[in-house]
């Protein structure tokens, strides 16, 4: 496969990854609390939202690429894996205070308080472990990048 066309593949991939991931966010914020709240609540945050997406559909993207020029790769998925659940995590997070009405059913009274409570950590926890996913992948495409180089000029 042209490297051009592999690239403009995972970039797809990272993309659709980005708008899977909002899409999320503002389907399950909408399903609790209503899109009035939900686009409030994006407004008053999405300076963490966007890079929480965009640092997911990065690692995607990375992750892709990284599995055509390496054909089987699973600790690249693991993080990768591990690092968009968090994500995802820290952005519904901002609105979990507001399943209280739904706790009694779920019992996790104390989870959704706790949650609420420490919703902007959330976030920047969300934010480091992109940033340690995203170096991690990128760091094992640069790897399996330089080794294909290698292969390829002998």
């Amino acid at each position: 496969m042209n490297t051009w066309v592999a690239v403009k593949r995972s970039a797809g991939f990272g993309t659709l990854a980005f708008g899977l991931l909002l899409a999320l966010y503002f389907g399950v914020l909408t399903l609790v609390s209503g899109w009035k709240f939900t686009w409030d609540q994006f407004s008053q945050f999405w300076y963490y939202i966007v890079p929480l997406g965009v640092g997911f559909g990065l690692q995607v993207a990375l992750y892709f690429r990284l599995r055509q020029l390496v054909h089987q790769s699973k600790d690249s998925g693991t993080v990768m894996a591990a690092s968009g659940t968090t994500s995802t995590a820290a952005m519904i997070s901002c609105c979990a205070h507001y399943l209280v009405n739904l706790a009694p059913v779920l019992g996790a009274t104390g989870l959704v308080t706790f949650a609420a409570q420490y919703q902007l950590e959330f976030f920047w926890v969300g934010l480091a472990f992109n940033a340690a996913g995203i170096a991690y992948i990128g760091n094992k495409l640069w790897m399996a990048s330089k080794e294909h180089a290698e292969c390829a000029h002998a």
